[in-house]
């Protein structure tokens, strides 16, 4: 069992993983700032849900966990990204919203669906499948492509315990931690699931994490008004494909999102909730999602161009800091046949 946290004075700056032993929730370790190398840290708690749910008693003694891992030369072990699973391997809720506005534009456009009338003030957001997160290397299993695999590079963040009706202002202490999502579409699943009034299920597979969860402080000065101000990078297949501004068009920041999660009931510790696509009304920085390229495609074209996900396809999605070095590291999945 892991060992009880400490009330030692409380700071909050660290990266966190979770390595693929020791169970469906994986091992939790603290990871060095340049991501190269980590140790475990059963004294304090087993896994990051352990970690979350008494989070205000272990920040202080991860952190200073962090601070020697970045300091003392030699300590902990190589860190492996294949080692790793999501951070959270699974979650006791997922909720995703849509805050770029420019991405909410162009999908409902490009099929055919009208806006919201309350399309800037109240938060778009559905409830997605958190029991099986992927790892930021596992493959992407894909059992037809006729129904339109789609990724979506989103950031996300990961709550502690959150009362029922909490405020924005008061939502955004509760913010624990930083993620990149890749949240797959099936695109052609959705329109016919979406037209029954129900909402996604089968248009919506597991979604994959980045290597490493961060905290805000470990993210200042780029963490501003609730909002990751970085740009986010997406290739496929070794071509960039686009590096949209995080911080930029966010019309809900992230304390707003958690509120609106919260309007009716509690959430509980280890909520992940997801920005939406990143997306900037500049074009020029290019897009996080196929859909949004293949419609930008028609209107110049008259027809998209650039086809959904194949077997074999390979992506990454990553972030890099002002000083270009990788703030969460790379997720990288390539796309298999599922097994028969």
């Amino acid at each position: 069992m892991a060992g009880v946290c400490g009330f030692l004075e409380r700071r909050q700056a660290v990266k966190l993983a979770s390595l693929r032993r020791g169970g469906r929730d994986g091992t939790l370790v603290v990871v060095n700032r340049r991501l190269t190398r980590a140790v475990p840290v059963p004294q304090i708690a087993d896994t990051l849900q352990q970690a979350l749910e008494s989070w205000d008693r272990c920040t202080a003694q991860l952190e200073a966990v962090y601070a020697k891992l970045n300091t003392e030369e030699g300590e902990g072990f190589e860190l492996d990204s294949l080692e790793l699973v999501s951070p959270l391997p699974r979650t006791y809720q997922w909720l995703d919203g849509s805050a770029y506005l420019s991405h909410v534009k162009r999908v409902r456009k490009a099929r055919g669906a009208e806006l919201p009338e309350n399309l800037l003030t109240d938060p778009m957001m559905y409830q997605g499948g958190g029991d099986s997160l992927m790892g930021p290397c596992d493959p992407v299993c894909l059992q037809d492509e006729a129904w339109g695999l789609d990724f979506e590079a989103e950031v996300g963040v990961i709550t502690d315990d959150v009362p029922m009706g909490v405020t924005p202002a008061e939502a955004a202490v509760h913010i624990k931690l930083l993620v990149l999502i890749n949240d797959l579409s099936l695109r052609n699943l959705i329109p016919a699931e979406l037209a029954k009034g129900f909402g996604f299920l089968q248009g919506k597979p597991s979604s994959a994490l980045s290597p490493v969860a961060v905290t805000i402080d470990e993210l200042k000065p780029d963490w501003r008004d609730n909002k990751l101000h970085l740009p986010l990078r997406t290739g496929l297949n070794g071509i960039p494909f686009g590096e949209p501004d995080a911080g930029e068009g966010m019309q809900f920041d992230f304390s707003e999102l958690v509120s609106h999660a919260a309007h009716t009931r509690q959430l509980t510790a280890g909520t992940l909730i997801g920005s939406g696509t990143v997306s900037n009304e500049d074009v020029s920085r290019g897009c996080s999602c196929l859909v949004e390229k293949r419609l930008l495609e028609i209107i110049e074209w008259g027809e998209a161009k650039t086809p959904f996900l194949r077997v074999g396809d390979r992506l990454r999605i990553e972030m890099l800091d002002r000083q270009g070095h990788s703030v969460f590291g790379a997720i990288e999945q390539e796309v298999i046949p599922c097994p028969n």
